[in-house]
């Protein structure tokens, strides 16, 4: 039915999708200490939060899944 293998381009994108949301946490989090405004400075902590989890599943998936 469902298999848990990926092909080497879906690897090596999945890998590229990872490391591009890993960027984007890292940028939220640092810009939180420059940010002056406390409805924007809440908005980019929902994010931390938000991408963490969602970069937690995506590596959880990414290293269950076996190579075609």
């Amino acid at each position: 039915m469902f298999e848990k293998k990926l092909a080497l381009h879906e690897t090596l994108e999945f890998h590229e999708v990872i490391n591009f949301k890993t960027v984007c946490l890292l940028k939220s989090k640092m810009m939180q200490g420059i940010v002056f405004d406390q409805d924007l400075k809440a908005l980019m902590e929902k994010d931390v939060k938000q991408s963490t989890l969602a970069l937690t599943a995506m590596i959880k998936l990414y290293s269950n899944a076996e190579l075609k």
